[in-house]
């Protein structure tokens, strides 16, 4: 299977990095299971990660996702990767963008589940991402 899990999570990442969101159920199941709630805002419940992609294409035009390396074992996938883009749009953690430039490392932790990506985890350099579009960092409640 890790042939085929590393293919699928390739094509994710292509399809994103095309803006082709009509693809996204292609690669993730419909119940999908984001763990990375930290920058989206979006609703935490199964399903939602079809929204917080579609919210960072919508802030970050242009926004590529680089696949620097990728180890797959049997169902779980992890990739290592470089985010870069360009606040050009409105983002529930900033409202006004920035128009300025960002590049950051994230990996990514994947479950396949028939084939298919059910659940997502992810650390990626938000320090360095809020520093380099200027945005203020969020304080505690």
């Amino acid at each position: 299977m890790s042939a085929a899990a590393t293919a699928v999570v390739q094509a994710l990442f292509d399809a994103i990095n095309d803006r082709r969101l009509g693809d996204l159920r292609r690669y993730m199941t419909d119940d999908v299971i984001d763990h990375n709630k930290v920058i989206h805002g979006e609703p935490d419940e199964p399903g939602a990660a079809f929204d917080a992609i579609a919210q960072q294409l919508d802030a970050f035009d242009p926004m590529h996702l680089k696949v620097e390396e990728m180890i797959a074992d049997g169902d779980r996938v992890a990739v290592r990767l470089t985010m870069s883009g360009v606040n050009s749009g409105t983002h529930p953690r900033m409202p006004e963008p920035t128009h300025r430039e960002f590049t950051v490392e994230a990996i990514f932790l994947l479950t396949l589940r028939d084939g298919r990506i059910a659940e997502m985890r992810a650390v990626s350099d938000r320090l360095g991402l809020f520093l380099q579009l200027g945005w203020d960092w969020p304080q505690a409640d």
